[in-house]
């Protein structure tokens, strides 16, 4: 994977076990804000590494090396027929929000996807995050649906979350 660098200087690259601390902590404090997932706590690394892909996970660095946000994919089938569909998160440290990192994330895991002939990449957005749907959109995802009442989120009272699920497909696979 080369390295791309947006306008305020974060520059994506690939991740590896020595952005384990940075990457689970902005998992965390995604976690924490309520609305990045269903998840209670960020997993062990040997769990996060063992679901996602290792040619699809990429961070953002500033000039100093820091790890500002993350992108990693996993699969959602065994089954040979989804082989070109993968499910994405992606995660902003509250601190660099507004930077353009999350973008440059998408934009260099469409790259990386597109070039490696996965046609979708999908993800579930609460809808109250609104920052990420129309971070995605703006990234040439779509809305697909909503799915209601999808799961209780427990550490948000055991309340039903409905998810906005949106998908991106690509133009240059078929």
């Amino acid at each position: 994977m080369t390295t791309t660098t947006n306008k305020a200087g974060v520059t994506v690259r690939a991740m590896t076990a020595a952005d384990a601390e940075r990457v689970l902590a902005i998992y965390q404090a995604g976690i924490d804000g309520g609305n990045a997932s269903f998840e209670d706590a960020a997993p062990e690394w040997t769990a996060f590494d063992a679901a996602k892909l290792p040619e699809h996970r990429l961070v953002a660095v500033d000039a100093a090396g820091q790890v500002l946000g993350w992108v990693a994919v996993s699969r959602v089938s065994t089954r040979a027929v989804y082989a070109g569909v993968v499910e994405h998160s992606v995660y902003v440290d509250p601190a660099a929000q507004g930077r353009g990192v999350g973008r440059v994330l998408l934009d260099a895991l469409v790259a990386s996807t597109d070039a490696a002939g996965i046609w979708t990449i999908q993800s579930g957005v609460f809808p109250e995050n609104t920052a990420s749907l129309a971070l995605h959109h703006a990234a040439g995802f779509r809305t697909v649906g909503v799915r209601e009442r999808i799961a209780r989120h427990a550490a948000r009272g055991n309340r039903w979350r409905d998810v906005v699920f949106i998908e991106r497909r690509s133009p240059r696979v078929s």
